[in-house]
């Protein structure tokens, strides 16, 4: 299969921090979220215009879906060197228990032990069906929140746009990206149906992709407002959006509490479970003329930055079905993921580990799942996810036995607010390979009432 050619015209350098991680050059290999990566020295503008440049073909060339993984360098962990103590006060959205510092949990006798060399300076455990926090540490501690707030510009625009418009790429749609961003390999000039772009922001964290998606949405300054009035709706209020893409700007923050609502969101999307869940998947390329002198437009495989899916550095992770990871310099490693098993649901949080070992985010979000499933029913809950809108915004605390009981009541009454069928398609078995022998089907309400089950795929 042909390799695409990127080249890269009217680039404005800039001295910013990097929402992907830089090319190892060492090693030879390309790390992490990017595909490609942004070069350039200097002190003009903050942010600037470009055009995606040559994306490496070890990285990018998959001979099909069960090719072997492309090479990429061990994760960097980033951030701060020396951990900050998070606020004495925080929020308290969700419950009082929540917005206390350090770890939150309420075990029952026999209940299981918290797993040791946690290093995370947030995380949160959720029952994504019932929204019971079954832990937490540190839950709305405003932080860097990297491409993980990719989850919340899908959750946003998902709706607005039809999967099958196209849109030709100009070089103003790929202005504002900064410096190391990571790329899926947008070109200007060629046409990509919105199908395409959402693949390169849930597989390959393109930031390309996220400019032309905003771009086509009115543009970056709209598609901010409107991201900051949803994460309002959901009220998810430790978030303030500054760049629709995650990359390190002053002032964007969020939080474990509002990550995971945002990926509690979106999974009630059919489109978002497709894209958050999808392992590989080819991506278009340049025009090339064939023997006959006929130009078709070649493809290249594009593979998914989650590492609990792919199995890339880890062990994938049993029932793993998304959600998306992050990583930049203030931001650290940041990683949401949902998971199922036999008849459980669990969304998992970690921000910025502090340990300084390759993978660290994934290592330690495994050992909170398997600490989840084996805690259910074990643990009171230390709060709950709550609801979008006024009815959220005005929910009890859930930290104790009353709170608990307001939060199942209220979510067996608005059952039916919202429906649909989605198919998670996960890693199970140890098993990369075509993600289609085994999937999930899962009948979705607000809030996700109903229990995930088997199925086999037609």
């Amino acid at each position: 299969m042909p390799t695409p050619s990127f080249t890269s015209t009217h680039v404005r350098h800039s001295t910013r921090k990097r929402t992907g991680e830089s090319i190892d050059k060492s090693a030879g290999k390309i790390s992490g979220e990017s595909t490609g990566k942004i070069s350039g020295k200097g002190r003009t503008p903050a942010r600037r215009a470009v055009a995606p440049l040559a994306a490496t073909a070890a990285a990018l060339l998959l001979c099909g879906p069960l090719a072997a993984a492309p090479a990429h360098a061990a994760d960097q962990p980033g951030g701060s060197a020396d951990a900050v103590k998070p606020p004495a006060h925080m929020s308290t959205v969700g419950g009082k228990r929540l917005g206390r510092p350090d770890t939150q949990v309420d075990p029952k006798p026999g209940a299981p032990a918290l797993p040791k060399g946690l290093s995370g300076k947030s995380w949160l455990v959720a029952d994504a069906e019932s929204g019971d926090v079954l832990a937490s540490h540190n839950a709305h501690w405003q932080l860097p929140p990297a491409s993980t707030l990719k989850m919340l510009f899908a959750d946003t625009l998902l709706p607005k746009m039809p999967k099958t418009k196209t849109h030709k790429v100009q070089l103003s749609d790929l202005e504002g990206m900064g410096e190391g961003s990571s790329l899926v390999g947008v070109k200007e000039n060629y046409t990509y149906s919105v199908h395409d772009l959402w693949l390169g922001v849930f597989l390959r964290s393109g930031n390309d992709a996220v400019h032309v998606l905003a771009a086509m949405n009115g543009g970056v300054p709209a598609t901010v407002r409107e991201m900051q009035a949803h994460a309002k709706y959901l009220n998810a209020r430790d978030t303030h959006v500054v760049t629709p893409d995650g990359y390190d700007e002053k002032g964007q923050v969020s939080s474990a509490y509002d990550l995971t609502l945002f990926a509690r969101s979106g999974l009630q999307k059919a489109d978002f479970r497709e894209y958050c869940s999808t392992a590989t998947a080819q991506f278009p390329g340049v025009f090339e003329k064939d023997k006959k002198g006929k130009k078709t437009r070649s493809s290249f495989g594009i593979q998914n930055t989650n590492r609990l899916l792919t199995g890339l550095g880890v062990e994938p992770y049993k029932g793993i079905a998304g959600v998306k990871n992050g990583n930049t310099t203030n931001a650290g490693a940041t990683f949401t993921g949902v998971a199922q098993r036999g008849d459980r649901v669990l969304l998992v949080t970690v921000m910025n580990p502090q340990e300084q070992q390759p993978n660290e985010v994934y290592k330690e979000t495994a050992k909170l799942f398997d600490w989840g499933f084996k805690a259910s029913g074990s643990v009171n809950p230390v709060g709950t996810l709550v609801r979008p809108g006024a009815a959220g915004a005005n929910h009890p605390s859930a930290g104790g036995e009353d709170g608990h009981k307001h939060a199942q009541a209220s979510v067996s009454a608005d059952g039916g607010s919202s429906g649909g069928m989605w198919t998670a398609m996960g890693i199970t078995g140890g098993s990369l390979a075509l993600l289609g022998a085994v999937a999930f089907g899962v009948h979705r309400r607000w809030p996700l009432p109903e229990l995930v089950r088997r199925r086999s795929r037609d």
